[in-house]
């Protein structure tokens, strides 16, 4: 599968129809030379032929999922660390610091790789309180798609699907924050990515294929 995967996913991504939302917040956040940019995990694959080429590091996780992506990503230009959101070690945090110190964007799923699907790790906001850069969150979402039964509802757009990108208004976590404030970053983080989505959603005149607690979540913090 993995040798397979780049053929048939960039023969897809050929015929896939793209609006995108946001591109402002998008220019801000990638003017502050470096950021860090997350999405869900389950839509890894939506922004692929869009961002094909550009200053991209995806932080893959250590595992037999990432196993897929170390192989797919190259294929679109981008760079791969290989960690986890929530626990990153010593290196991986290292080579995600070299990435954003030369205007890079390191991009982060901070439910993955094991979920719950749209938890946020707090490991993306202390990294931004740590270094400065901002978050820029994103809502990815595809009609028609196949979704696999996993915990992520990972996502592969169909032949001529409709993709919508929307790009939320960067986060910036003050360096002095203390840890409560870190944990409202962290939530602030998670329903900004989960309104974006919503935002993707209503482009494409689709419903959310999210499990109930996320949606009562959403429409309760609106």
């Amino acid at each position: 599968m993995p040798q397979v995967a780049p053929f048939v996913v960039r023969r897809l991504a050929r015929s896939w129809r793209t609006t995108v939302e946001g591109v402002e917040h998008f220019d801000r956040a990638r003017a502050e030379k470096g950021c860090l940019m997350t999405l869900w995990h389950g839509r890894m694959m939506l922004g692929l032929a869009h961002h094909e080429g550009g200053d991209y590091t995806i932080l893959v996780s250590p595992s037999k999922d990432g196993d897929l992506m170390d192989t797919l990503l190259p294929r679109f230009g981008m760079g791969v660390i290989r960690g986890s959101s929530s626990t990153t070690g010593a290196r991986s945090l290292r080579e995600m610091l070299r990435s954003l110190r030369v205007g890079g964007t390191v991009v982060v799923t901070p439910d993955g790789p094991r979920g719950p699907r749209h938890s946020g790790a707090a490991g993306v906001a202390w990294l931004a309180r740590a270094t400065g850069y901002p978050i820029l969150t994103c809502g990815f979402v595809a009609e028609p798609a196949w979704r696999v039964k996993s915990w992520d509802a990972f996502t592969i757009p169909k032949w001529r699907a409709r993709v919508a990108l929307v790009y939320g208004e960067p986060l910036y976590v003050d360096r002095r924050a203390s840890e409560d404030e870190l944990k409202v970053a962290c939530e602030e983080m998670q329903l900004r990515m989960m309104g974006a989505e919503a935002r993707g959603c209503e482009l494409l005149g689709i419903e959310p294929d999210w499990p109930e607690e996320d949606l009562e979540r959403h429409w309760r913090t609106r």
